[in-house]
């Protein structure tokens, strides 16, 4: 591994190879990046901040949170110059996946495995048609991370699961062999052949707590601290496993308290959820792939899902407010 001086004196020379390449490192890409390269393994992260960027270039990733410490590892604007890697970590917004995906060709070769690790339902799909769907594996991740400053994440790795399978919910041995190295890295990791029901699991989690924090502005601590949105939150989890039910998928969860109680378990109590930091950062959220994609597959089936719309609609004018507030800054 290098230095963080060291990958800024070497930034003119390309193609760099890389075991992991993680597309949209931005809080829990940075974590596991982080992780992983702390752990022996080549990474680039790939971030269009670019204070961010330039922070790891110059000093590495400091992590904080389970482990105190600087990470030496690369870091791009783009994928530019990126040789194939074994492993394309997706993590970009929802709404990113299609741009973002075209503009990784480079680092996309025969071999490469086109991982997605992001919130909310339907990221596979669009992966597979932009790269082929023998390429894309799919997964979820309990990982907690949160940009603290440019080159600064706070990671909460240690006792939270990440589980990588197929999309088509077969066994294989390129996901055992994903598993076994992340694992070995400082990522635990299991390889499953039930993803379809491990992507439900982690959208419960996602329902649970995501669009009430992003709604009320709450941290975990006093997200939990008032018995209505835990019984709002547990309501909300409740729609989504009739829509699941409705669906034909077999859930590993069954109790909407547990869901609740384990979407913020270990996590400290100023955390916030991607739904908080994105409005925090004057940005849209990904509820429509969340609470919302759990709404339009309710009027499907014909359950229905009113706190799961109420929620969503309460987010959207959250979004409304904080990106009329940043148009206004910008041209004042």
């Amino acid at each position: 591994m290098t230095t963080g001086r060291e990958v800024n004196d070497m930034s003119d020379r390309h193609p760099i190879g890389a075991d992991v390449i993680v597309l949209g490192a931005g809080s829990l890409g940075s974590a596991i990046g982080g992780t992983l390269a702390a752990g022996g393994m080549d990474v680039v992260l790939v971030s269009r901040r670019a204070d961010h960027v330039e922070a790891i270039e110059r000093e590495g990733l400091r992590m904080i949170g389970d482990v105190q410490r600087v990470v030496p590892l690369w870091a791009r604007a783009s994928c530019a110059g990126l040789a194939p890697a074994e492993v394309l970590v997706v993590l970009t917004k929802a709404k990113d996946t299609a741009a973002a995906i075209a503009s990784a060709r480079e680092a996309i070769g025969p071999d490469t495995l086109v991982l997605t690790l992001q919130n909310g339902l339907g990221n596979e799909e669009l992966l597979a048609a932009a790269v082929g769907a023998q390429r894309v594996v799919t997964g979820r991740t309990w990982i907690g991370g949160q940009l603290v400053g440019p080159g600064q994440v706070l990671a909460r790795v240690v006792g939270k699961q990440t589980i990588v399978g197929e999309c088509d919910d077969r066994p294989s041995a390129r996901i055992d062999a994903l598993a076994a190295a992340w694992t070995a890295a400082g990522v635990p990791t299991q390889a499953s052949d039930r993803m379809t029901s491990v992507i439900w699991d982690k959208l419960l989690t996602n329902v649970a707590t995501g669009a009430l924090a992003a709604v009320t502005g709450l941290g975990y601590g006093d997200l939990y601290a008032v018995p209505e949105l835990a019984a709002t939150g547990q309501a909300a989890v409740r729609e989504a496993m009739a829509v699941a039910a409705a669906a034909g998928v077999r859930l590993g969860a069954t109790d909407p308290a547990a869901v609740w109680a384990g979407a913020g378990a270990g996590l400290p109590a100023d955390f916030q959820t991607s739904m908080l930091q994105s409005l925090v950062a004057g940005s849209v959220t990904e509820v429509d792939v969340v609470n919302g994609a759990v709404c339009r597959l309710g009027a499907r089936l014909g359950v229905p899902t009113p706190v799961n719309d109420t929620l969503v609609a309460a987010v959207k004018g959250r979004e409304r407010a904080v990106t009329a507030h940043r148009a206004c800054e910008t041209t004042s």
